[in-house]
C-alpha cells in the first residue's frame, strides 16, 4: 500500500470518482518510491538524479527505463489517500491499476507540457 497525502481540492475530486489519475513529478524522491531497482548500487548513488534528467530529456516507456537503467514499477495494488496531517484526518483507500510516465491533465493538476509519474486509480476499496 501506498500512502499519500493530498490537498482537499483533489482528494474530494478522487473520491468523487472524477479524477481517475494522480501526478508525482519526475523527481529522485518519487522515482525511489514507485520504482526499484535490483542493482543496490545504482539505486543508493546518483543514478536516480542521472535517471530523471533522461526521463526530462526523452518520452521514455516503462519498458525502456527497465531495459536502459533498470528500473522497474513497483506493482502497487492499492492508495491510500488521506487529506492533511492529522491522525483524524480524512482517508480512503483505492486501487492502483499501474504505473506510468506521461503527460497530465490540466483539469487534474498537471502543468502543460510537463511529464509525471502517473498513478491510475480504480475503484475505492475503504472509506
Amino acid at each position: 500500500i501506498l500512502h499519500l497525502t493530498l490537498k482537499k481540492k483533489w482528494f474530494d475530486m478522487i473520491l468523487s470518482g472524477e479524477k481517475k489519475e494522480e501526478y508525482r513529478e519526475l523527481k529522485p524522491h518519487w522515482l525511489k518510491r514507485l520504482y526499484f531497482n535490483d542493482d543496490t548500487e545504482a539505486y543508493n548513488s546518483n543514478m536516480a538524479e542521472e535517471v530523471i534528467t533522461e526521463l526530462e530529456d526523452f518520452e521514455y516507456t516503462n519498458e525502456q527505463l527497465d531495459f536502459w537503467a533498470g528500473w522497474k514499477a513497483h506493482k502497487i495494488g492499492k492508495i491510500k489517500f488521506t487529506n492533511g496531517y492529522a491522525k483524524n484526518s480524512p482517508s480512503f483507500e483505492i486501487e492502483c491499476s499501474g504505473i506510468e510516465i506521461n503527460h497530465g491533465k490540466v483539469k487534474w493538476g498537471a502543468e502543460p507540457g510537463c511529464r509525471y509519474f502517473v498513478l491510475k486509480l480504480g475503484k475505492i476499496i475503504e472509506q
